[in-house]
């Protein structure tokens, strides 16, 4: 995983957002025990979680008979799909404007 940059300094974008009252507590609190700043804390989760997010959208783990499975129906020809014909019938959203 990448690793942020904890200058304050080499931070230019500003993030906002509201928290519960008991919100607040519980991620002060974590900071604290954590031994990191608020806005460390906050900040460094958040991009562990964001990151996290975008690696399940491309990386999966498949097992035994599962890769097996999983191959075999990569390996199979193209078959026409009604779903599929749809999708490339559209113009790409970036093309409508």
């Amino acid at each position: 995983m990448s690793t942020i940059a904890s200058t304050s300094n080499s931070r230019s974008a500003r993030l906002g957002f509201r928290a519960t009252p008991e919100q607040e507590a519980v991620i002060r609190r974590a900071a604290e025990v954590a031994h990191k700043s608020l806005t460390d804390f906050i900040l460094q989760s958040a991009y562990s979680v964001a990151e996290q997010t975008l690696l399940d959208q491309r990386l999966f783990v498949a097992s035994g008979s599962k890769c097996q499975e999983l191959l075999e129906l990569l390996d199979r020809p193209a078959q026409p799909n009604e779903g599929l014909r749809d999708l490339f019938s559209r113009k790409d959203p970036w093309e409508t404007r």
